[in-house]
């Protein structure tokens, strides 16, 4: 594999920010000092540049199947893309259909994913519980490197669980020792509220985002965050969108149960307006929960972020194409495959409209993107950070290049981009990945396959 030294680059973690060399062999972080001597098989002058751990985004979904199509990035075009722009660990979900076998359903996702370019982790879905549930969760904990469980409030009778379905799995998860996330949306009044919009001839993309309004995630994130406390088991909630879910999971640390937050780049930058267009180019900002309006939600979302509310940024990366995907639901919002591409611009959106207008430090910038998802999620120190004997996952970031996000020159395998125009200041030059430079000065240079299937170990409680 090689040596690599990285000299003179500002080195930035979740709690430190100094100048030092890295010194890397055979994929593992072998030094860090000032000065190194080491001769190696390269060297890249980091000089004016910043060097993060390499940034974990713990929920994407890559070759899924949903609402009768594919998600448009399977895990070799997804995990390139994530390698452009500085993530290099991805955990996706593997989700087996109702009344699957976990583990039948963990195969196929493990045979989609052999083509990853980057490292990669899985979360477990329970889609249903049944008599083998329990036992394959917890097989799933202690031999497969599982410890966390997604559930879907939504969705009922496809992919959701009712309530009594989520008590058991987190029963089980307890039991187990492992961790519960909720995808937080209250599974019987979305489809009412579905079939009176669609029954009042409101069948544009924007009547998506008026039947998942704000009121439907809180009651949800509330409901889940009970049970979970009434368990006894940690409970995460992804995509954050709403003040009225960030009111649930504040009252609960602040009465110290264990809960964690997650929220997207999306939720923190745009607003229900992208919704409003006389043709059929709102569906791409169709996903769920939908784009909030700004008032009342965004800032609220910032605040948290940077208060330590909310622990992580992820992407919730499930891209469709407008043209043979999305159009399924052209004549019918319900019938619009859910979610939009993201991976790729994670880091530079947080960084230009976080740290840049003071929102979040550098030092925070980190920790949501590198350091908490790998804690959280069982990775850590081996993943988000820098220190010795650590994954050579590395970010080499300079701080002045500029960018504009467009469908035209991302990696995302998808016709269109939700932050089409959107400039960036920041930017990775190179992106070290198992000791690797798999982007080089700009120019990407991933190997299909490269990726490994990262266990992961319970997580930290943070």
């Amino acid at each position: 594999m090689g040596s690599l030294l990285i000299k003179n680059g500002e080195i930035v973690t979740a709690i430190d920010q100094y100048l030092a060399d890295i010194y890397v062999e055979n994929g593992t972080i072998r030094a860090i000092g000032e000065d190194l001597g080491h001769s190696a098989s390269r060297v890249i002058d980091a000089s004016e540049h910043y060097v993060f751990p390499g940034a974990i985004d713990a929920h994407v979904h890559m070759d899924l199947p949903s609402m009768g199509t594919v998600s448009a990035d399977d895990f070799e075009t997804g995990t390139a893309a994530g390698i452009a722009g500085g993530t290099t660990s991805i955990i996706d979900f593997a989700i087996p259909n109702r009344n699957e076998s976990l583990l039948k359903g963990l195969a196929a996702w493990k045979e989609k994913a052999k083509k990853a370019v980057s490292d990669y982790a899985f979360h477990m879905a329970v889609t249903w519980f049944g008599d083998q549930t329990a036992a394959e969760m917890a097989h799933c904990v202690e031999h497969e490197g599982i410890p966390s469980f997604k559930t879907y409030m939504a969705y009922k009778g496809a992919i959701g669980v009712d309530d009594l379905e989520l008590l058991e799995v987190m029963k089980a998860a307890k039991k187990a020792g492992a961790m519960v996330s909720a995808h937080c949306e209250n599974g019987d009044l979305v489809p009412l509220l579905q079939q009176k919009l669609f029954d009042a001839g409101l069948t544009a993309p924007k009547y998506h985002a008026q039947s998942r309004p704000a009121f439907v995630e809180g009651e949800a994130t509330n409901r889940a965050i009970v049970m979970a406390g009434a368990v006894g088991v940690p409970i995460y909630i992804v995509h954050v969108t709403a003040k009225e879910s960030l009111e649930a999971i504040i009252r609960a640390r602040s009465n110290g149960q264990t809960v964690y937050g997650e929220t997207c780049p999306q939720y923190l930058l745009l607003n229900d307006s992208v919704y409003d267009t006389e043709d059929f180019s709102g569906a791409a900002y169709v996903m769920s929960p939908p784009i909030r309006p700004a008032e009342g939600h965004q800032e609220r979302l910032w605040h948290a972020l940077k208060s330590g509310q909310i622990q992580t940024v992820a992407t919730d990366h499930c891209p469709f194409n407008l043209h043979g995907q999305k159009d399924l639901g052209k004549d019918d919002f319900r019938l619009i495959p859910n979610g939009a591409a993201g991976i790729q611009h994670r880091l530079a959106l947080l960084y230009t409209y976080g740290v840049l207008q003071n929102k979040i430090s550098l030092k925070q910038f980190v920790e949501v993107n590198c350091t908490r998802p790998a804690q959280l999620f069982g990775m850590y120190p081996r993943k988000g950070s820098v220190r010795i004997g650590a994954d050579a996952d590395l970010v080499i970031w300079n701080p002045k290049t500029e960018g504009l996000i467009s469908a035209a020159t991302h990696y995302h395998r998808c016709d269109s981009n939700i932050f089409e125009g959107y400039k960036t200041v920041g930017a990775p030059t190179w992106v070290i990945a198992n000791g690797k430079v798999q982007l080089d000065d700009g120019d990407l240079k991933v190997e299909r396959g490269a990726g490994r299937y990262i266990p992961r170990q319970k997580g930290q409680s943070i």
